[in-house]
């Protein structure tokens, strides 16, 4: 087993609950967060089990560690903001959560790893799913020699009509 210690699309949680292969157990959502842990090889820590629970126990999310943060202080789950960014990336790494980043300077972690892209609504900064069938992408670069894709991120930037 590994371990590392240390808006909303409008989706159904019962639809998106693992977008990663990992299907949730019918009962509650605690057992659901401890089974996708360990399937994942981390071990599922109260830290790990309490903000699983938040991340993934209301369906498809985009939320930055600032978000997961305050949603935790008043959910009165004690942790700090470094726990917040190490269980994220921990998370990120077990292939359960999917980094994306604004600009180089916000990161916004996704709680559905399919392949897909983001509109980014810069008058209120959401991240938002936009749906596959609108977004056809016909010819990709040339990869170098010795290079492969791994992923394709496209972000849409939206702002309101002045």
């Amino acid at each position: 087993m590994k371990d590392n210690a240390s808006t909303q699309s409008g989706e159904t949680a019962d639809s998106t609950f693992f977008h990663s292969g990992h299907q949730p157990v019918a009962g509650c959502p605690w057992h659901d967060v401890n089974q996708m842990l360990q399937a994942a090889g981390l071990r599922p820590t109260r830290q790990r089990m309490a903000l699983g629970s938040l991340l993934f126990g209301g369906g498809a999310r985009h939320l930055t560690a600032e978000m997961l943060y305050e949603e935790a202080t008043l959910a009165k789950i004690p942790v700090s903001l470094a726990t917040v960014y190490n269980t994220l990336n921990q998370l990120t790494n077990a292939g359960l959560l999917r980094q994306v980043s604004i600009d180089g300077t916000k990161t916004y972690f996704d709680t559905n790893v399919t392949a897909h892209h983001h509109y980014y609504l810069e008058n209120s900064h959401e991240l938002v799913d936009i749906p596959d069938s609108h977004l056809v992408l016909s010819k990709l670069p040339d990869v170098p020699e010795g290079y492969e894709i791994v992923r394709m991120d496209v972000v849409v930037r939206l702002r309101k009509k002045r």
